[in-house]
């Protein structure tokens, strides 16, 4: 059995590669968009909608890649901004319609190709590994 340190050493190399076949996918699927971009409009949706600031806490950015990403967003359509009912000074950014459709598009892409490279995997063998990825994101 391999040592500790020689384990984690490949765990971190196949979390490396697992992330860079990710950037890869979101390029391939819209080259304009980075996988931060990506995740920020999955983020809208799972939240029903959320400020900058929010996106910024979410995912530890500073505010003004934020501001960057959303602008970029904005200009390509794939956001709308709406005053936010708790503070009008505020807006709440949500994915726009056409933002909608590339993230079902995404999360098909990503669904079909997760279950091409899982297909020889026993049922047990993907919740064990669904519960060592929960277990995993779930540590801070």
């Amino acid at each position: 059995m391999p040592s500790r340190d020689v384990t984690i050493d490949t765990i971190q190399r196949e979390l490396t590669a697992f992330a860079r076949r990710a950037r890869t996918r979101a390029a391939q699927l819209h080259p304009q968009l980075s996988l931060v971009t990506y995740s920020m409009l999955d983020h809208m949706v799972e939240s029903g909608g959320c400020r900058a600031t929010d996106l910024a806490a979410h995912f530890m950015l500073d505010k003004s890649t934020v501001s960057r990403q959303t602008a970029a967003l904005e200009r390509l359509g794939l956001i709308v901004r709406d005053a936010d009912p708790g503070d009008h000074r505020g807006q709440i950014l949500r994915p726009s319609e056409q933002g909608l459709r590339l993230l079902q598009e995404a999360y098909e892409q990503r669904r079909a190709s997760y279950e091409d490279r899982l297909t020889d995997w026993a049922d047990d063998d993907l919740e064990r590994l669904a519960g060592y990825l929960r277990r995993y994101n779930a540590a801070d």
